[in-house]
């Protein structure tokens, strides 16, 4: 089994090998949310996607420090340096305090991630608990002659940074066409230039969440506060750095600005961005109306809904597809993705049940190697799933005395799906939630029904059990130890 893992670097634009900076100990860093709306699909895709990557790295024998932020001050609407903060604009409609928005949704946004069986992050700093640390960080890049201020507010210089970094290099952006399509605001701007950012604003009168800084009273840039967070926590250079596409400009552009500004260095070295997950060819977001809450998925409340769907077949529909790969929502794919979860599910318990042959007549060991080479592959997840449903054929087979296994051939066939499966893919059952309970309590009573039927001679009736069951999706298996049931 190689042990070469290649994760496919944004920085550039290839895959790589990975090598830690530390061995054996990985640093990784992933935009957390901001806080201030229901959790919805466009979060559990990084959620998810990083989990994955978290979990194979601890499987590969690393120790990971996994670092997640909360957002709960600084970012301001349309990510912008202008206007006014999400979560303070949250509190005014609400008329609450925003603290009190920061607390709920985080408490909403870790309850989805649960349900998703998303694995907590080792460390999960908020902003506004690292204030020192940003002030101090903005404090070394005015020292190093890379920012300015003006009335209270600090601007990263970027055509200054420029002259001897390359800004733009993660986004592929050239500063001039940049430049060229915002040269119509410079003049409603305190900005020397319209590419500047913000590493610190001067807060307004109506601006509830501000700190004191040797600036004034204002509050930290947006951007800062990962680069602040990250260099505490992982050190001024490490491994990875995670989050959405849309995070790449001007968010992830900026970290790595701030960090050669403050240490002269790029601080990651592995930059990963999942895909996004689009309705009707537009991303999925908050911003643009078109989101669907995780809560409303797993309750099946929202209008374009058909139905109800478990936080598993959400996980499911999401891993299928490769992370750097857009995903668009439907019902159609959902319910395929269900049906996908169904089947490599009932195969876990049917391979708990299989008997152990003489002979094997299948080679576990290519199985389980072709799983380990689409992990490392830039964890290929849809690779992965494809490999299990070979195995699914197996089990199957084996169930139907085509195929027979020998006693530690099955026990590693069992290690490969626990391992694969349940531990790296973070897939469980769905019994847990009291309608599947009620789903199978009634198919195991439908099943007993038909058995005493077929026990009666009465076919007729057991035939129309099966067809009935047929015409709406589910499929009756009869082998020799007995019936059973799947989704088709």
């Amino acid at each position: 089994m190689s042990k070469k893992i290649q994760i496919y670097n944004t920085l550039t634009r290839q895959k790589e090998v990975f090598k830690s900076i530390v061995k054996n100990h990985v640093g990784m860093y992933v935009c957390g949310p901001t806080v201030y709306g229901d959790p919805h699909l466009g979060h559990a895709r990084p959620g998810i996607t990083f989990d994955v990557v978290f979990r194979y790295l601890k499987h590969s024998n690393y120790t990971v420090r996994y670092v997640r932020n909360i957002t709960d001050a600084g970012h301001l609407e349309n990510d912008s340096d202008e206007g006014e903060d999400k979560i303070a604009k949250k509190a005014r409609l609400e008329q609450l305090e925003p603290m009190e928005i920061v607390q709920f949704y985080t408490i909403s946004y870790h309850k989805a991630m649960a349900s998703l069986n998303c694995l907590p992050p080792s460390i999960e700093p908020r902003a506004t608990g690292h204030i020192i640390e940003q002030i101090k960080m903005v404090e070394k890049i005015l020292e190093n002659g890379f920012a300015y201020t003006i009335n209270g507010s600090v601007y990263l210089d970027v055509n200054k940074y420029n002259e001897k970094y390359p800004y733009g290099s993660l986004s592929g952006r050239n500063i001039e066409d940049a430049l060229e399509g915002t040269r119509a605001l410079d003049r409603q701007s305190e900005k020397k230039s319209s590419v500047d950012f913000a590493i610190w604003k001067k807060a307004n009168p109506e601006h509830i969440m501000r700190w004191p800084s040797p600036w004034g009273n204002g509050f930290p840039g947006w951007h800062m506060e990962c680069s602040a967070m990250s260099e505490k926590y992982l050190g001024k250079k490490f491994d990875i750095h995670g989050g959405g596409m849309d995070l790449v400009f001007p968010h992830h552009e900026a970290e790595i600005a701030q960090g050669n500004a403050c240490n002269d260095c790029n601080p990651v070295n592995y930059w990963m961005h999942n895909n996004m997950i689009t309705v009707d060819g537009k991303k999925m977001g908050k911003s643009l109306g078109n989101f669907i809450n995780l809560e409303e998925f797993f309750n099946g409340s929202h209008d374009k809904l058909e139905k109800a769907y478990t936080p598993m077949t959400i996980r499911f529909f999401i891993l299928q597809a490769h992370y750097r790969s857009t995903v668009d929502f439907s019902n159609e794919a959902l319910q395929a993705a269900e049906k996908g979860f169904t089947k490599l599910m009932n195969a876990m318990e049917t391979l708990g049940n299989i008997l152990a042959s003489d002979i094997s007549t299948y080679d576990v060991n290519t199985l389980q190697e072709n799983c380990y080479a689409a992990m490392n592959d830039d964890f290929n997840t849809p690779i992965l799933i494809a490999h299990l449903f070979d195995g699914v054929r197996i089990i199957n087979s084996i169930k139907d005395g085509k195929e027979s296994l020998n006693a530690s051939d099955l026990e590693q066939l069992k290690k490969i799906f626990n391992t694969f499966f349940t531990e790296i893919l973070g897939f469980i059952s769905n019994k847990g939630s009291s309608g599947n309970d009620l789903t199978n309590e009634v198919m195991e009573l439908v099943l007993q029904l038909r058995g005493n039927a077929k026990k009666s001679k009465d076919f007729d009736t057991a035939d129309l059990i099966r067809n009935e069951l047929d015409k709406v999706g589910v499929q009756i298996k009869d082998g020799r130890e007995g019936s059973s049931w799947e989704l088709k």
